[in-house]
């Protein structure tokens, strides 16, 4: 009995030091950016969660900062691709070049491309050919990439954040649905409120600005999220989950709403997102175990890009959001 209990006391130091690290790195970030506390907080969910992140806002919302102050702060090797429509599979995941030694002897060598990090921006995401956006998929699924045949590895650990224009869609490609799934979250941002933009106002445009501060190492990140991994899931809240995933597809198991209105529904990694996020999320807050109402606020970032209305829903002019807020009832 002594060794369970020493177990446990050892599981509560864990989360509770894992949860003052996250509490510096929230508050390091909101130093930077302004007025988007809960999209900070989407953010370091989907990394807690060991997922990849979709952020849409129109520009100038500080995206391209968010990312970037999430790897200083989180004390990850960050790097940025600008997506373009001539941009090659190549050009993100390296490429085999030919070279001759002394002896007049050739070989290929591994020149790695800039996936080769520990968080990866993928700026305008929906700019580049399928062609390219296909090549991040091995990538996010298996943290590996294989190039002329030869499995490469990637750091640990490994992030995408990529970024969508959702105004502007002329020269544009949109993510086919297998990529889209490998999100775990797709994250608005909106225009901060008054406050938030006054205080941006000053900050940003003064002789210094002020840079993001290191909060946690690579490690200490990996630590966090092993330890999200242990924290107890309780059956109702497990139920909830398999409830509402299941209710949001057209089926038996779906109500009259959702079957006349959705064309197709979430996969099981909509089960596996809103298991890992609602950990994380109690993680950040440092409770000891998620709740319903965890669930409830992660529904919409997690099923608003896996689910599609049929041409009659939209001919009404429903929305997923409409269908969402249908779903939040079966959590209750």
């Amino acid at each position: 009995m002594a060794s369970i209990n020493d177990a446990g006391r050892q599981a509560i130091q864990n989360l509770e030091g894992a949860s003052a690290q996250l509490g510096k790195a929230r508050t390091a970030l909101k130093q930077v950016i302004f007025g988007q506390d809960e999209v900070i907080d989407l953010c370091l969910t989907t990394i807690i969660a060991g997922g990849h992140g979709l952020i849409v806002g129109a520009p100038g919302l500080a995206k391209t900062k968010l990312a970037s102050a999430l790897g200083r702060v989180l004390g990850l090797d960050e790097k940025r691709v600008q997506f373009t429509p001539d941009l090659m599979p190549a050009d993100i995941l390296g490429s085999e070049v030919l070279e001759e030694n002394e002896r007049g002897q050739k070989s290929f060598r591994f020149v790695p491309g800039p996936v080769f990090c520990q968080l990866l921006m993928a700026d305008e995401i929906n700019r580049a050919s399928p062609r390219t956006q296909s090549a991040l998929l091995q990538a996010m699924q298996e943290h590996h990439v294989t190039v002329a045949g030869m499995r490469h590895d990637l750091p640990q650990p490994f992030h995408v954040l990529a970024t969508q224009n959702p105004i502007e869609q002329e020269g544009t490609y949109p993510l086919p649905e297998a990529q889209l799934d490998r999100f775990i979250m797709q994250i608005d941002i909106s225009y901060p409120p008054l406050e938030a933009e006054r205080r941006m106002l000053f900050s940003t445009t003064g002789i210094e600005e002020a840079a993001p501060v290191n909060a946690m190492s690579a490690n200490e990140l990996m630590q966090a999220q092993r330890v999200a991994r242990t924290i107890p899931v309780g059956e109702q809240v497990a139920d909830a989950i398999l409830r509402v995933v299941r209710g949001a597809r057209p089926g038996p198991d779906a109500s009259q709403m959702v079957n006349e209105s959705v064309a197709w529904g979430p996969s099981p990694r909509a089960s596996q997102a809103l298991m890992l996020g609602a950990r994380a999320k109690a993680l950040i807050d440092g409770r000891l175990s998620p709740s319903i109402e965890d669930v409830a606020e992660l529904l919409e970032p997690v099923f608003k890009h896996r689910m599609a209305l049929n041409f009659s829903a939209r001919a009404d002019g429903k929305t997923v959001g409409d269908v969402i807020a249908h779903l939040k009832g079966l959590l209750a």
